[in-house]
């Protein structure tokens, strides 16, 4: 048994050995180069904005910081109150400030209200709707988050897009592709 013990001691010794001589050799191998982290980032709107009608108004915006393809995300908050009879909407949509043109299919209904009872019983609320969309750009490019307030019948008393520490308005980007 001590013989048997002794060997398994020497066995294990040349073994740590052997070990430590490959692993403190020289090697061939390199480590492959990493990647840079992939361009993210979110913007968070920390003021309320009043929309006017018919007028298209800047909320937020990012820089896209290259060329590539990029995942859009925008939750977007819509306030909007107003006296009977009334309807009244807010829209949203994704806008390329670099080139001038909206982000294709990128129009959101945020929030709307609709009252056609007569008297003054104030009606209104909030709502959080999401933008998501996929966005090709041949260089940096800067994107806002724009929102406009239509009055179909009577006029509101507050729109706005809205952020507070019960919820923010926010757009994120993310590419993930070259």
């Amino acid at each position: 048994m001590p013989k048997f013990r002794t060997g398994l001691i020497a066995a294990a010794a040349a073994l740590v050995v052997g070990t430590s001589a490959i692993l403190a050799g020289p090697s061939a191998v390199s480590a492959a180069p990493s990647a840079p982290p992939a361009p993210r980032g979110i913007e968070k709107l920390h003021t309320q904005v009043d929309l006017p009608a018919g007028t298209w108004r800047d909320t937020i915006q990012v820089r896209l910081p290259r060329a590539g393809t990029y995942e859009l995300d925008a939750d977007v908050r819509g306030r909007l109150s107003g006296t009977p009879p009334v309807n009244t909407y807010i829209t949203a949509r994704l806008w390329n400030a670099t080139t001038g043109t909206e982000v294709p299919e990128s129009d959101r209904l945020i929030y709307q209200i609709m009252d056609g009872n007569p008297g003054n019983a104030y009606a209104g609320g909030n709502q959080t709707a999401p933008i998501s969309e996929l966005v090709q750009v041949t260089g940096p490019t800067t994107i806002s988050l724009q929102a406009q307030r239509f009055d179909a019948r009577g006029t509101a008393g507050v729109a706005q897009i809205y952020s507070d520490t019960r919820g923010y308005t926010s757009l994120r980007f993310n590419r993930i592709a070259p």
